[in-house]
């Protein structure tokens, strides 16, 4: 196993890369103790059963810069393989600016080819490369020096079996021709704003059950100074307040520090010192935000007068489109697309690209009464009328 500690050692490596149709990639970090992950390890790998054809990069190492990898990112010749890469892609969007492109993630595209919802990397090794995999270092902490033997061997298979997952799942979407469906999900992780967590959106990951606007203002407001200083710090944001003590102190709206200390779920250390004042000033901006500029939650959905009945056929129809075209059901539409269609929503994700050909467009010929379902043994049939 070989360890790249020297950025020459890593630029020979990506130029070595640079030769073939694919690398594989994979990263260990930390994050539990800060907002940003802490990038402790990257694996890669290029075909081949050779020693150098599978490496760990310590990007700990004094020194090394991974300015060599992400040129290798940027080269549209070679095909970035991942495995649920959302982790990953935040890592080097952060420290880098860079998003590597073309890009591949086994996981989508297991989904697409039928491997089931969110099918995890054990269960792939398993069913296309016939492996075993060593779990015993799952739960390491990364950070530490030097690595044991174990540790190592367990972070390479990341990326060597990641190979044999790719090139099965690559021929599979080019013989049913779904290579453009993995292209439109890799969309979302290839864009920019996936990855930036802004402060004053921080509030709309807040589950509150009131639409009231001052009780959002202030919400909006605590959310805002607590992802800030969360970033600003690169502290976990549970380590400043938790959501159940933002919701609190939205609610009893606390004006003094004597106020603070009465609160039941705010961490001792918030009740004093910066985020203290943080927390007065934000409930004091949210007291005095004019009512027109109070955030309103998004009701649109709460209000559609959803069919029950066609709702119930939709999911119907769902599962068997889905089973006929082997593919995960959740990838294509959720509950709430199926209710949304059902009361008359139609821009929506369900109904567009490739979705469309596989469930949306019989799902509008359903709605519009145009087909009807019927059931032939364990099948679901479509009748036309």
């Amino acid at each position: 196993m070989k360890t790249l500690t020297k950025t020459s050692e890593l630029a020979a490596f990506c130029a070595h890369a640079a030769q073939f149709d694919y690398v594989t990639v994979d990263t260990e970090f930390l994050r539990e103790r800060t907002y940003y992950s802490q990038l402790c390890l990257v694996q890669l790998a290029v075909p081949g059963e050779g020693e150098d054809d599978a490496v760990l990069v310590d990007p700990l190492s004094d020194g090394l810069s991974l300015d060599p990898l992400y040129t290798l990112f940027k080269d549209e010749s070679v095909v970035k393989v991942f495995h649920a890469a959302r982790q990953d892609l935040e890592i080097f969007y952060t420290d880098g600016g860079i998003i590597p492109t073309p890009l591949f993630d086994t996981q989508v595209a297991a989904m697409v080819c039928g491997f089931g919802e969110q099918v995890g990397y054990e269960t792939l090794v398993r069913k296309i490369v016939k492996q075993p995999l060593d779990k015993s270092s799952r739960f390491t902490d990364w950070s530490r020096r030097p690595l044991s033997d174990a540790q190592k061997t367990y972070a390479l298979a990341d990326v060597t079996h990641l190979r044999g997952i790719y090139e099965f799942l690559a021929a599979k979407l080019a013989q049913n021709k779904r290579i453009q469906w993995v292209q439109e999900e890799m969309q979302v992780l290839t864009a920019p704003g996936t990855y930036v967590v802004k402060p004053e959106d921080a509030w709309k990951r807040l589950k509150t059950r009131t639409n009231s606007g001052r009780f959002l203002a202030i919400a909006r407001e605590l959310a805002r100074f607590r992802e800030s200083y969360a970033q600003r710090n690169n502290v976990p944001r549970s380590r400043v307040y938790k959501d159940d003590a933002l919701m609190e102190l939205a609610s009893n709206k606390p004006k003094s520090l004597k106020d603070l200390g009465r609160s039941r779920l705010l961490l001792r250390d918030a009740r004093k010192g910066e985020i203290a004042e943080g927390i007065l000033k934000a409930i004091e901006v949210g007291l005095n935000c004019p009512p027109e500029e109070c955030p309103k939650p998004d009701t649109s959905r709460e209000k559609l007068q959803v069919n029950p009945a066609l709702a119930d056929l939709l999911r119907v129809l769902l599962k068997a489109k889905a089973e006929t075209a082997g593919v995960a059901q959740k990838l294509v539409a959720s509950a709430a697309d199926l209710d949304a269609i059902s009361a008359g929503m139609r821009d929506l994700l369900a109904l567009n690209g490739w979705r469309h050909e596989v469930f949306g467009a019989d799902a509008l010929r359903l709605c519009e009464g145009e087909i009807a379902l019927t059931a032939k043994g364990h099948h679901i049939k479509i009748i036309e009328l």
